[in-house]
């Protein structure tokens, strides 16, 4: 008789590694954006080694974070891709649920492009214009706020089209949607002086003006799938689709992303920083299933190869912008080592 007392997480560790044969095959979901990149390194990994090729899904970074957070064992994915940062809220989900040993690697760099049909006019837009095209609430003619009464781009600025606004995006599960809020909507809100002085004394209230999307039909979620948008693009010359630089590179012959303050999404322009809406992209490992479900480690040694994530790795090929050298150092030791994650 064991008179030992074991911790939950100890108990759930051996119930785990218990079952381990119920799946021998790395799950990975998340992010839309990093699915590609995700995928290219799961057909690389699997043609180079002994190991199953990884089932990736695209769920959406929140979805995905979510699905990480539920707990440790086979029925729960043992990488999540995220398109941001992991929230506060989602470490302590992970951590109330036992998941305690999360590693995070920065995987490389990415922009938020406003892309239309290459049968419509190129536009440049300031991220002003973008915020008064989407926002759910915006300064109206007498400067107090109101809700979002611009039903064409020309009523955003007479010098833009005169053409009603619709623009198809992710939902709010994306980490695209919650990059594209912070940079792209925010960063034109807070070009108001008394909207940019409200974060000091009311940071809330800010962010709920700031980042909210407008819901009354201008903006239209059409799910975590930025194929379908390239399609729908493809049908209404009319319309916009937000989503990551790679798709834009992979449908460099159907779309075209709009400038951003006189700054074409380019991987030039995104990897020096010159294009202002960019963000990171990141994978976060559940270090419990390490050596469990076999192949983690090895998967991430693959992905944080030169050969795929360097200057002139195959990623580039997906459109993923590289780190500098510094950093992709950095991440590949984390990666290595496991090393817990530190907020």
């Amino acid at each position: 008789m064991l008179r030992t007392s074991l911790s939950i997480a100890a108990i759930a560790s051996l119930a785990f590694a218990g079952t381990a044969f119920a799946r021998d095959q790395i799950r990975i979901v998340g992010s839309s954006t990093v699915y590609p990149f995700a995928t290219t390194v799961a057909e690389q990994f699997g043609k180079a080694t002994n190991f199953k090729t990884p089932v990736v899904e695209a769920t959406g970074s929140g979805g995905g974070l979510k699905l990480f957070c539920t707990g440790v064992g086979v029925e729960t994915p043992d990488i999540t891709n995220a398109s941001r940062r992991i929230k506060m809220s989602e470490v302590k989900k992970c951590q109330k649920n036992g998941v305690t040993g999360v590693t995070e690697v920065k995987v490389g760099y990415d922009g938020i492009v406003m892309a239309n049909s290459k049968a419509s006019k190129k536009l440049d837009l300031t991220r002003k214009q973008i915020y008064l095209a989407l926002g759910k609430t915006v300064p109206g003619p007498d400067g107090k706020l109101i809700a979002n009464p611009n039903k064409k781009w020309s009523d955003v600025d007479p010098s833009l089209p005169n053409r009603k606004i619709e623009v198809l995006g992710p939902p709010p599960t994306s980490g695209t949607r919650d990059a594209f809020a912070e940079l792209a909507l925010e960063g034109g809100c807070k070009k108001f002086p008394f909207i940019k002085a409200m974060k000091k004394k009311d940071k809330k209230r800010y962010k709920a003006i700031c980042r909210s999307v407008r819901e009354d039909g201008a903006y239209i979620e059409a799910g975590e799938n930025d194929v379908l948008i390239i399609r729908k693009l493809e049908a209404n010359p009319n319309a916009f689709g937000v989503f990551g630089y790679s798709f834009l590179d992979q449908n460099a012959d159907k779309v075209q992303g709009s400038l951003i303050e006189g700054k074409p999404p380019t991987f030039e322009n995104i990897s020096d920083g010159k294009y202002p809406v960019s963000r990171a992209l990141y994978l976060y490992v559940k270090n419990a299933h390490v050596g469990v479900v076999p192949g983690i480690k090895e998967y991430l040694a693959e992905f944080t190869s030169d050969k795929a994530w360097g200057d002139e790795g195959y990623l580039t090929d997906k459109g993923l912008i590289p780190m500098p050298s510094a950093e992709r150092r950095k991440f590949k030791a984390d990666a290595a080592n496991l090393q817990n994650l530190k907020m």
